[in-house]
């Protein structure tokens, strides 16, 4: 079974969700999207998949968005996904690939939804915050 993760590890989010998808088992084919974007088809895959539209992708914190002025309601679909994919850190992350689904990972424990073995025990991510209980249940 193949799992993808487009990861920044850079990001906190991005880590927590890798873990927990290597503590569910599952060793993911990691694509560091900074250094290797998706192509557009691939990208508008991912989207479709989502259930999303490009601008519900777009991120903003930590991005050219505002000097862009992405946040303007005049940018098309297409317009935004050429932002994307000239400026992929505006591509929200992490996005997560399974035989069960696509999600994007905020908060990481979202990656729960898709795995085929969402039992992974025990799980606190970096900033101590517990997402899974010492009884296997995920804490609201």
């Amino acid at each position: 079974m193949t799992i993808t993760i487009y990861h920044n590890p850079d990001c906190g989010t991005s880590r927590n969700t890798l873990a927990i998808i290597r503590q569910s088992g599952e060793e993911p084919e990691v694509i560091e999207y900074l250094k290797n974007p998706p192509s557009r088809e691939r990208l508008v895959e991912l989207i479709a998949a989502m259930g999303m539209t490009p601008r519900q992708l777009l991120r903003e914190k930590g991005t050219p968005y505002a000097e862009l002025n992405l946040g303007d309601p005049k940018w098309t679909d297409d317009e935004i996904l050429d932002f994307m994919l000239a400026h992929p850190i505006l591509i929200n992350r992490p996005i997560v690939v399974s035989p069960l689904g696509v999600v994007l990972a905020r908060p990481s424990e979202k990656v729960l939804d898709i795995l085929p073995n969402p039992q992974i025990g025990a799980f606190t991510k970096e900033d101590g915050e517990v997402v899974i209980d010492s009884q296997g249940k995920r804490v609201a």
